[in-house]
């Protein structure tokens, strides 16, 4: 090679370096990056479109992201005022402005669903987290919900609670889109799938479209490793043993990884069984597993950690805008859903070794999630409150 063809082809390089992002090449690995924010200037200012162009393939939403975009959003002001002077109650006013921005963003992102043909361009809202304990109550708001947005990429959803699940089998059943939420145990998730299967079936049974409905399994990640090493720490300071110490320090940021390869290798067992394949032969879906909570809380850990190490086929990443960033500037690739997974399961069972309950971590971190939302949604509606009295 000559030395000008040799510099040139270092150029090329250095430009294909520098052009590269990480997050669309997400999805030749099989997993599709989600938005885990929604605002309604990003969906005037077209900075949804921009996303898109560079990966974003849905969004979500919570309680908490909606009470940020109200009370840091000047544009729902109006809406606000002219909603109060209806006397509308502040649950009301929320939902209405809930619902033209869902709507709005599945609108932007309905190309995206048509064109990959009900894979992506979600959008999801939740019921009430006042709700989720109740069945009844659930199933007859995600009705509603569904019912008033009218789009196909519209997901609702409903917690993963003991009152959540037979909701999610009676919402599949009827052909709507449950993304499924607060999950942390494996065993909950195997719960999950079967509700998810034996919705489909109902609907199959009843003559529904099977290619027309679409469901993911939202675990939360960070929040796992958040609570273990909080109490691997009290371990820790509990000890006079130093070589007990190591150990015990080793397990801290471990168990979230851990715990999601084990549920993507029970994923991958549910939907390859002849029963799941009866149900594809009519033009199922797999219900895909869905990370949720990747920003990382923990500052000694990697910011991109529960990006880079939850790559595999078919899943879902849905990222708070701080992660995407990150994943966009120093994201690195590989299918690490599939390594280490005998490692990922002894670190379970070094977990329980230590004194620790895996399934008490996660009953906890689904109760705290279900009154962390409650609050959040308390605190959104007071939010409103004062903007009602501001206008």
């Amino acid at each position: 090679m000559t030395d000008k063809a040799s510099m040139d082809y270092r150029l090329r390089r250095m430009e294909e370096k520098m052009t590269a992002n990480p997050l669309l090449e997400l999805h030749e690995y099989g997993v599709s990056v989600w938005y885990d924010n929604i605002q309604r200037a990003m969906l005037q200012s077209g900075e949804l479109q921009r996303l898109m162009k560079e990966g974003i393939r849905g969004m979500t939403s919570n309680p908490t992201i909606f009470k940020n975009a109200i009370v840091n959003g000047q544009e729902y002001q109006a809406d606000i005022a002219a909603l109060a002077r209806q006397e509308t109650p502040p649950i009301d006013i929320y939902e209405s402005l809930a619902i033209a921005d869902v709507g709005a963003a599945a609108d932007v992102l309905r190309p995206l669903f048509d064109q990959s043909r009900g894979e992506d361009g979600y959008v999801s809202i939740e019921v009430s987290p006042f709700l989720a304990h109740q069945t009844q109550a659930t199933v007859e708001e995600a009705r509603r919900l569904f019912a008033t947005l009218q789009r196909p990429n519209i997901m609702i959803k409903v917690p993963a609670t003991p009152a959540g699940l037979p909701a999610v089998r009676t919402l599949i059943g009827e052909g709507i889109n449950v993304n499924v939420t607060l999950l942390f145990s494996v065993a909950v998730y195997r719960q999950v799938a079967a509700a998810y299967l034996d919705g489909l079936e109902t609907y199959a049974a009843t003559g529904g479209d099977l290619s027309q409905v679409a469901s993911v399994a939202s675990f939360f990640v960070s929040r796992v490793d958040t609570l273990a090493d909080k109490l691997l720490q009290a371990k820790i300071e509990a000890s006079a043993n130093e070589a007990q110490w190591a150990h015990l320090r080793d397990l801290q940021g471990k168990l979230a990884v851990a715990n999601a390869k084990v549920a993507y290798q029970a994923f991958k067992e549910i939907f390859h069984t002849p029963r799941f394949q009866r149900l594809a032969d009519k033009g199922a879906r797999a219900q895909r597993l869905l990370w949720a909570s990747t920003g990382t809380k923990n500052r000694g850990y990697s910011d991109v950690m529960y990006v880079e190490e939850l790559i595999g086929a078919p899943t879902v990443n849905t990222m708070p805008p701080a992660t995407i960033e990150a994943f966009k500037d120093h994201g690195r690739l590989r299918n690490s859903l599939d390594q280490d997974v005998a490692q990922a399961e002894a670190v379970i069972v070094d977990i329980e070794a230590a004194g620790l309950s895996v399934k008490a971590i996660t009953g906890q971190l689904l109760d705290e999630g279900v009154a962390s939302f409650a609050q959040a949604f308390e605190d959104l509606l007071a939010a409103v409150e004062r903007q009602i009295r501001a206008a």
